[in-house]
């Protein structure tokens, strides 16, 4: 069945072949077996259930609690020839049983569903009543206790799949999922842990970026002008702060829609379907809006506020760019976030999550202060441990140059040592500064030799330095109903002198994307025909596909058929318009080239085993002789994962040859490097050396030194 995969995906959906990860999860439900999906956001996890539910005989059934996600996924589908509907709460009682009856003689190969339905044993009845082949459980880890966004009826699930009289395939698709959460989730439906396909968590077109002290209205506001043309998504954390927010961008004459619970049903509809089709280019909103939000040409995401969890804050950043292209995830951080997103947290009516959810809180602080690689410290966090810096997001780009705070780093963490390892961050801030507080005298704080040793520095740029020491692991949190300090062996060591701290010394708004006149113009035929055909643009044509229109130009049926993302439907249904628009253009610019770069064509990846045993086939490989280049090209893997799979196996105590990974010219500049940078951090060591010095080499030979083997590797 497999072989009717690949023209079924060319057909309806316009791409020669299949995503990380998409061929093998494909494969896995065609044979029968259960499955779990872990894809990032826009990854393309939705082709691994729509594909077989083409192939399968009888009607696929997806669980979502995303009722946008339903309607956009289904506009999409019809658009490309494939029948299929939801039925959610947006519907009336006789919308909803129309749909039924319907799904019952087989109208529909998709039919999306809230997992409120299977709470209803007449619902459950009439599932009975189809041929069902496939269950699809999208925002599986709602499933699970551990999760961050854990939802009672996806218990019912597995309830409803035990009474359907065939046996249908599950697939459950997250994109964020920790270990813990994974395990849960096929503990819940019965998968066996051997069909987990996990394509990595990195979304290798965002950039990350956290701004701090900086006044935020002002800087979101110069980053909107500056993107103008561009849709993004403003998140802040409370009802009235969007409402201030969209008043105040109103002001500044910035088309903008706004979202979030406090809304009537309808507002919140017309202001959502305003962003969709573009008639609002920005949308502030709470955390409500984007659960499954399918728009593709989201350029920019912007945190207002601290989300309370990495989870929630990857999977809101990942909103943007889902189409592939380059865009910007930057999240806005204040000290009094964190005061506020407590606040919330004290207020849940689950007493028993409180404490883990303060640990998820903490881990997003460390987020905002660590001045290691956002995207490496994301993808630890969902337990990615084969990882490289990206190159890409704010602190790997920061031309910022490094400072030796090792002293006022002995300072705190000498401080906390003397308050007893007792108290929390502002009340160690206060006694550093020299506070005259009443609670810092009354507890006899005021007599300490750390008191006032800092006063020459303001408590609230101490307490952000305390943050910054949290996020570098030298000082620990001790959670509970008031969050304590702990100085950790890291810090010990700093203590003794046995290591030095380094931190860097605004950032600038920068634009997403390039101005592109044909672009521009395409732009304008597809909103033509979206509000003729009434569904959002990019249902029509992602931003991805118009600017590989840009830069092939297509001029005949054929050359159109090669763009990304343009199938046989597609190409009947707009070809003609988009070949004329893109002619009338050339007329009145003959001279006009464009500045985008076609799409390559994709390379097939294997996606990663649950077993973790791929960085043995790598070592393999490199026993053979092969280059790094050489591996990752007969691999189908990215040269970094290579590195990392070598790092992996030197780790192992397996036999590297070191010497055929770095070449001996680079091993005296490697030696002064990290003489003057310290192996502390990998950034100062790599900024004192050649462009051709690469991290993977940086790194290695640091490992390498710290095993007391170089000499080794010099001769």
């Amino acid at each position: 069945m497999l072989n009717q995969a690949l023209p079924l995906l060319h057909s309806h959906f316009g791409y020669d072949s299949f995503r990380k990860g998409q061929e093998q999860a494909i494969q896995s439900i065609l044979s029968g077996n259960n499955t779990i999906c872990v894809m990032p956001t826009g990854g393309g996890k939705s082709i691994c259930y729509q594909i077989p539910a083409m192939i399968l005989q009888g009607t696929a059934i997806v669980i979502s609690p995303l009722i946008s996600l339903m309607k956009d996924q289904v506009d999409s589908l019809l658009q490309v020839g494939i029948p299929a509907a939801f039925i959610n709460s947006s519907l009336s009682f006789h919308e909803a049983n129309e749909r039924i009856q319907e799904a019952k003689r087989g109208a529909y190969k998709l039919l999306y569903i809230a997992p409120e339905r299977l709470e209803s044993p007449d619902f459950i009845a009439d599932l009975c009543d189809m041929e069902i082949p496939l269950i699809a459980v999208d925002e599986a880890h709602c499933i699970s206790q551990w999760g961050h966004d854990f939802r009672p009826s996806y218990r019912q699930i597995q309830y409803m799949i035990d009474r359907l009289p065939g046996k249908p395939s599950v697939m459950a698709l997250t994109a964020t999922a920790t270990p813990r959460v994974r395990e849960d989730i096929c503990q819940q439906l019965d998968i066996n842990e051997e069909n987990t396909i996990i394509t990595g968590f990195e979304r290798e077109n965002l950039s990350f970026s956290v701004i701090k002290g900086q006044d935020r209205l002002k800087y979101l506001i110069q980053y909107i002008k500056q993107n103008e043309k561009e849709a993004g998504i403003i998140y802040a954390a409370t009802r009235k702060n969007v409402d201030q927010l969209y008043e105040r961008l109103r002001k500044e004459k910035i088309n903008a829609a706004k979202y979030h619970a406090g809304m009537g049903d309808q507002e919140r509809s017309q202001e959502q379907e305003r962003f969709l089709t573009d008639e609002a280019s920005v949308m502030v909103a709470t955390s409500a809006f984007g659960m499954g939000i399918d728009k593709s040409n989201i350029r920019y995401v912007v945190h207002y506020q601290l989300p309370k969890n990495m989870e929630s804050y990857y999977q809101e950043a990942g909103r943007a760019g889902r189409d592939g292209l380059d865009s910007e995830c930057i999240l806005l951080y204040s000290p009094q976030d964190v005061q506020i997103q407590r606040f919330l947290i004290d207020q849940s009516s689950d007493r028993s999550r409180i404490t883990q959810e303060l640990e998820k809180l903490q881990q997003m602080t460390d987020y905002c202060h660590t001045e290691s690689c956002l995207q490496e410290f994301i993808l630890n966090y969902f337990g990615e441990s084969d990882t490289q810096p990206c190159g890409r997001c704010g602190n790997c780009t920061d031309a910022r140059a490094s400072i030796d705070v090792t002293k006022d780093t002995q300072m705190v963490l000498s401080c906390v040592i003397r308050m007893g390892q007792r108290f929390g961050k502002n009340l160690t801030a206060q006694v550093l500064t020299g506070s005259k507080n009443k609670k810092v005298t009354e507890l006899g704080f005021d007599k300490l030799s750390t008191y006032g040793i800092m006063e020459n520095k303001g408590a609230k740029e101490v307490s952000d330095f305390i943050e910054f020491l949290v996020s570098q692991e030298l000082l620990g949190i001790e959670q509970g109903q008031f969050p304590t300090l702990y100085v950790s062996p890291a810090g010990k060591d700093i203590l003794l002198g046995k290591q030095q701290v380094f931190r860097r010394e605004t950032a600038q708004v920068k634009q997403v994307s390039k101005n592109d006149p044909l672009f521009e113009a395409l732009r304008e035929v597809r909103k033509r025909i979206a509000d003729a055909e009434n569904v959002p643009p990019f249902v029509i044509f992602s931003d991805a596909a118009l600017k590989d229109m840009c830069a092939k130009q297509p001029a005949t049926n054929e050359e159109f058929l090669t763009v990304s993302g343009v199938g046989e439907l597609k190409l009947q249904k707009y070809g003609l318009e988009f070949l004329q628009a893109i002619r009338a253009f050339h007329e009145t610019n003959p001279d006009y080239q464009s500045e985008f770069e076609t799409s390559p064509k994709q390379v097939k990846k294997p996606a990663k085993s649950a077993a973790g045993d791929s960085h043995l086939e790598t070592f393999k490989l490199h026993k053979d002789h092969l280059s790094i280049q050489e591996i990752a090209e007969k691999r189908g893997l990215a040269i970094s994962t290579v590195e990392g799979h070598l790092l992996q196996c030197a780790q192992q105590k397996l036999d590297v040859d070191y010497t055929r990974l770095i070449p001996d010219e680079y091993i005296p500049l490697l030696e002064k490097a990290v003489a003057e940078a310290g192996r502390q951090r990998l950034k100062p060591i790599k900024d004192l050396l050649p462009e051709e010095v690469s991290y993977f080499m940086v790194k290695l030979y640091v490992y390498y030194l710290s095993k007391a083997q170089i000499n080794t590797m010099i001769e």
